[in-house]
């Protein structure tokens, strides 16, 4: 994990426990205050896990004394039916925990496991799959931490660390050319992107030299020859027309670098997870 995702684990776990626990959990007060109990955690779907971090810090957060044991290493694979954690400590504790932990769990292993499918796909092309800002609100560091934990790779983290010159900057800036001077001039250490939307573009991009371009909507044709026109300096990018496995593999046969696709963090479904006490202690 690297340190700006570490930095904001904490941040995004204490908003979380907050929105849950609010003036406090009336439901646990059922539960004797000293009962003490042992639960584990199923994963009911075959799964790539990811999110353990931010799961223990919330039982943690909650209760510091609470005893957790991880049964399988983060990004690893589960089959459906199988124990993942153990956690044993204060009833109520565990309880309070419990949604705001498998929230975490079950939507990070949906990204990390929608990415190892795909990516698993194309291990005999040279392509990589790359995530894109389409993520939830505030979890953007987690989701793109487990875009990787799925064995995928990140594109820019935000507005600030690449530049990504698409269609209405183009427009705005006078053309692509007069774009990526503009861009160049401003921050010419920073990777530089434009999206082009034909092999005509395209060509005018190459002369001005980005670091990587975006093709948008290109046919498996003009992928293929796009390929063939742009120099090794250069990284293509295809993005869009991906509705299929299909799609993904055709396009990363044609020889790209890259392919971004918004569905792994925008269109995941949640893993099945369920924790049950297993005993009282």
């Amino acid at each position: 994990m690297d340190d700006l995702t570490q930095a904001s684990l904490l941040q995004v776990v204490n908003a979380a426990i907050a929105e849950d626990l609010g003036s406090g959990d009336i439901t646990a007060l059922l539960i004797p205050e000293h009962e003490r109990v042992t639960a584990s955690l199923i994963c009911r779907d075959a799964a790539v896990i990811a999110g353990i971090p931010w799961a223990d810090l919330v039982f943690k957060t909650i209760d510091p004394s609470l005893r957790l044991e991880w049964l399988i290493d983060e990004g690893a694979r589960a089959k459906a039916g199988a124990k993942i954690m153990t956690c044993s400590g204060n009833a109520r504790s565990i309880l309070t925990a419990e949604r705001t932990a498998l929230n975490f769990l079950q939507t990070l292993s949906a990204t990390a496991t929608a990415t190892r499918a795909l990516v698993d796909t194309i291990t005999h092309t040279k392509a990589q799959l790359l995530d894109t800002r389409k993520t939830l609100p505030g979890l953007r560091l987690a989701q793109k931490y487990a875009v990787l934990q799925g064995g995928g790779k990140n594109h820019r983290i935000g507005l600030y660390d690449a530049f990504l010159i698409k269609e209405n900057h183009i427009l705005a800036a006078g053309g692509i050319a007069a774009a990526l001077s503009q861009a160049r001039a401003i921050a010419p250490n920073t990777r530089l992107e434009i999206e082009v939307e034909s092999l005509a573009e395209l060509e005018t991009a190459i002369a001005g030299g980005p670091d990587w371009i975006m093709l948008d909507n290109f046919s498996l044709t003009e992928l293929m020859a796009a390929v063939q026109l742009t120099p090794d300096t250069i990284k293509l990018e295809a993005s869009g027309g991906i509705e299929t496995t299909e799609d993904l593999i055709q396009i990363a046969e044609t020889g790209v670098d890259y392919i971004s696709v918004g569905a792994l963090t925008k269109h995941c479904r949640a893993v099945d997870l369920s924790l049950r006490i297993d005993a009282k202690i």
